[in-house]
């Protein structure tokens, strides 16, 4: 640690101090304090992050303890001083086992005395810390993670922590306790262990040999029991359905018929309308249209609309008078420019469009070429291939050969370790004795100090008891609480706008007429300015349609002069570069084609053999559909001819075979 405790303190505070949750999250934060103070050092910099990040995450559990502290023992310490006890708070619940009673001290020693002697005091009074404290932390964590994470670790080091308070009280009080008296020092003795004798040479180990392995049993060969009964069960579940379906065909008229398929309702519909079309005196005539789509029917215009257009109108008007005006002053037509413009922009047009065409072709090029190293790739990665496996060859061979050297290596470590751990086990119990016997010796001293600190609590509450008592003693005095009102005089404050409730009553009235005075001016303005509106909108309708019917008549006259006009051609493109590029294109396709030519895979026997057994498999299988679709209709026919099924259920059956087979 570069820093003392007292100045990790301090800037766990200040950074506890400058955080504001609404601005910035808890790492952007921290990285910038860090960055503004230059904390370069890794331990100092994960101490203030840990305290800093826990705090703000458990800061519902030290706001309980801090409102606590400030209602009772702390009213007379500053609010600005509270990031200090939650600092401390955390330090005591969490980290306390982490750091050791020694830091904790040293933390707390670097600070004012009276400040922490009052805060601890407080925090770590069993009363406070068992009753109501608990009972707030348990409102925000569960019991379990209250008990066993917060109070069982305090409690663990109450005894150390209770000496430290009663230190610093009598630090206060200027009494200081007599000094214990330094224990010698134990002195390590070397052990008398007598020299191991010198181990036998051990007796090599058989070399394992493999066990016979049993043989192949005969049922491999023979097709299993399993595969007979399957093919039974099939047949009796086909013989089952079968006469299911015998039953069903018998027994359909029970419930409604059998919907026809859809291609048999397609094939009728196309019959029907067939025949249909032939018949023409049942023809539908259709109604004429209705006469008031003939008319022209006049479109309600609102204010927006009106507004709109004639805005529209007389921007127009004022573009064209302007123009009119400038062409008395002497300006120039704008015909030639025009004119100008279109045969330039014709060009621009061209000129894209051969651009573009040559880009397409420059796409087609680059992906034959793209094919074509490709497929130089492909021949490359193969020599690649055969080059790796030969090297892979010889790798694995002298791994081999390193493997089983290091194996005779291991086994002589091992045979040389064993013999240094014989005499360990005496030595490791004549240390756990010692042990022992400072535990025992540790454990009777904290009984003591556990006895005084019981005593001192007690004296506490007693104290703290009277004390409430004379509290409750004064609040249950009787206060009187009534007071008269007078509506005519002041409150007394002395401002200087200070009125009774009967002026401001007043005020109130007067001001009330005054608002209605202004509505009705309002309301006139209001008044006036529709009517200017109106009249606004006549004058707007009236341009309108002037300007309406002058339109009519000019897009009248277009309409005869594009009768008249002709159609203008799309231009053509004629460059020198792109014929080059549609050569070299069709140069590269050729080369491209030859190349996958060599490279094409011709069929091998065993492929060719292969095919033609899949072929023979597939007639065969065909075949063996068929004779069973024969079978059931045989047997159909048997049934029919043994009376055990009507003639139409039968007939039924052999449709429903003959729709299997198609």
């Amino acid at each position: 640690m570069s820093f003392s405790h007292g100045q990790l303190l301090v800037h766990c505070i200040q950074v506890l101090d400058s955080y504001n949750s609404d601005i910035q999250s808890v790492e952007e934060h921290v990285n910038k304090y860090l960055k503004n103070n230059q904390i370069y050092d890794d331990s100092d910099q994960t101490f203030i992050v840990e305290v800093f990040s826990e705090c703000v995450r458990y800061a519902n559990l030290m706001q309980v303890v801090l409102d606590g502290f400030y209602a009772k023992d702390g009213k007379k310490t500053l609010r600005s001083e509270q990031n200090l006890y939650t600092v401390v708070c955390y330090l005591a619940l969490f980290r306390l086992d982490e750091l050791g009673m020694a830091h904790f001290r040293k933390f707390v020693a670097s600070q004012d005395i009276n400040r922490m002697y009052r805060f601890l005091n407080f925090f770590l009074d069993e009363k406070n810390l068992m009753t109501w404290i608990r009972d707030g932390w348990e409102k925000y964590y569960e019991h379990v993670f209250v008990e066993t994470n917060m109070i069982s670790s305090i409690q663990r080091w109450m005894p150390e922590l209770q000496e430290m308070i009663g230190q610093m009280k009598d630090k206060i009080a200027n009494r200081l306790k007599p000094k214990r008296k330094s224990l010698q020092t134990t002195e390590a003795k070397p052990f008398n262990i007598t020299q191991p004798r010198p181990r036998s040479i051990p007796i090599p180990e058989p070399i394992p040999k493999l066990a016979k392995h049993k043989p192949v049993p005969k049922t491999l060969y023979s097709e299993p029991r399993e595969f007979n009964k399957i093919k039974r069960s099939k047949e009796s579940n086909r013989r089952v359905a079968e006469e299911r379906l015998m039953e069903a065909s018998r027994i359909q008229f029970a419930c409604a018929n059998p919907e026809k398929s859809q291609k048999t309702k397609e094939i009728l519909t196309n019959i029907v309308s067939e025949e249909e079309s032939k018949l023409e005196f049942e023809r539908h005539r259709a109604n004429p249209p209705p006469s008031f789509l003939s008319r022209e029917v006049p479109i309600k215009m609102n204010t927006a609309t009106i507004l709109r257009e004639g805005n529209l109108y007389r921007k127009k008007e004022a573009e064209e008078i302007k123009k009119w005006e400038n062409l008395e002053a002497g300006a120039k037509d704008a015909s030639d420019f025009l004119k100008w413009q279109t045969e330039m922009r014709q060009r621009d047009l061209e000129e894209e469009l051969a651009e573009i065409e040559r880009r397409r072709l420059h796409g087609k090029l680059s992906h034959e070429e793209a094919i074509l190293a490709r497929q130089d790739l492909i021949q490359e990665n193969k020599q690649k291939v055969k080059s790796m496996k030969e090297e892979t060859e010889k790798m694995m061979q002298e791994y081999l050969q390193k493997k089983f050297s290091e194996e005779k290596e291991m086994r002589q470590l091992v045979e040389d370790t064993m013999q240094g751990h014989k005499n360990a086990k005496e030595a490791t119990k004549k240390l756990q004795d010692y042990k022992r016997k400072i535990v025992q010796e540790v454990n009777e001293e904290s009984k003591e100090l556990m006895k005084q600190a019981l005593e001192e609590a007690e004296e506490e509450m007693r104290r703290r008891m009277e004390l409430i008592h004379q509290i409750r003693a004064m609040e249950a005095v009787p206060i009187i609480r009534q007071k008269l009102v007078d509506l005519t005089t002041t409150s007394g404050h002395g401002l200087l706008s200070e009125m009774s409730i009967a002026e401001l009553r007043e005020r109130v009235a007067l001001l009330k007429t005054a608002e209605k005075e202004t509505e009705e001016q309002r309301r006139d303005d209001i008044l006036a300015a529709k009517q200017a509106k109106d009249q606004m909108l006549l004058e707007t309708l009236e341009t309108i349609s002037k300007h309406r019917l002058e339109q009519t008549k000019s897009a009248a006259v277009r309409f005869e002069c594009k009768k008249k006009g002709i159609i203008p051609k799309k231009p053509e493109i004629k460059d020198p570069k792109l014929l080059e590029l549609e050569k070299k294109l069709e140069e590269r396709k050729l080369q491209r084609k030859k190349e996958q030519e060599k490279l094409k895979v011709v069929p091998s026997k065993q492929s060719v053999n292969q095919t033609k057994s899949l072929i023979n498999q597939k007639r065969g299988l065909e075949e063996s559909r068929w004779r069973e679709l024969e079978m059931t209709q045989e047997r159909a026919a048997r049934l029919v001819g043994g009376g055990a099924v009507k003639s139409h259920s039968a007939s039924r059956l052999a449709a429903s075979s003959a729709i299997l087979a198609s």
